[in-house]
């Protein structure tokens, strides 16, 4: 496995190349035990395509902290809508203390993961082993990424953002209209923003400027 140290400094390489503010030492400790657990979970429960340590860093760890530190302040409580291995609400949780996250993640093994990993990493979210349509309340913020039926899932989705709350869709060029369009017409977008360390992904960052058309 690799060491603490060499996580942390491979993190923050990519997070400095990337112009995205760096881990302290003690949330690079938390991500190397977070790798630790999702490397070795993704041998049984297939949370990710990639398996070599490097793979992990770079395309799911490094994008998720790209977004978390470009969420807009002031966001409470957050939905992480099919949560899969904890991408990016794990990360979000990490290096955003101060928002609540919701893990949804309705497949029963990917559900006992997230369990397992709130309680190693301490982090402040909780794992709702459902369907995230089924939570009958709302969020500030509703993140996306890698979900079945994208376009669907975002219409579901952008019931569950709270009145001048946040959607955030990580996903890539050729898609980012459609589900853009998918949305609604209540949301306000920012301008598309490139995550770190590709020439086609990208997240898509709006903000619902009213509760019904």
């Amino acid at each position: 496995m690799t060491s603490t140290k060499s996580v942390g400094l491979r993190l923050n390489e990519l997070l400095e190349e990337a112009r995205v503010e760096p881990l302290g030492e003690e949330t690079a400790s938390r991500f190397e035990a977070y790798l630790s657990l999702f490397v070795r979970w993704n041998r049984r429960v297939n949370l990710s395509s990639f398996r070599s340590e490097d793979e992990i860093i770079c395309r799911h760890f490094v994008e998720s902290i790209a977004v978390a530190r470009r969420l807009p302040e002031g966001i409470a409580s957050l939905l992480d809508f099919g949560s899969g291995g904890g991408l990016p609400g794990i990360p979000i949780a990490l290096c955003r203390p101060e928002i609540a996250v919701t893990l949804a993640e309705s497949r029963g093994k990917r559900a006992a993961f997230l369990e397992e990993a709130v309680r190693v990493l301490e982090i402040q979210a909780r794992v709702w082993g459902k369907r995230a349509e089924t939570l009958r309340e709302v969020f500030d913020c509703v993140t996306l990424r890698a979900v079945d039926k994208m376009p669907k899932a975002v219409a579901a989705a952008e019931r569950m953002v709270a009145p001048s709350g946040w959607l955030v869709l990580m996903t890539t060029d050729s898609d980012a209209a459609r589900l853009q369009a998918a949305a609604g017409a209540q949301f306000s977008w920012e301008e598309l923003m490139r995550l770190p360390g590709s020439e086609s992904r990208l997240f898509a960052l709006g903000r619902k400027i009213s509760s019904a058309i």
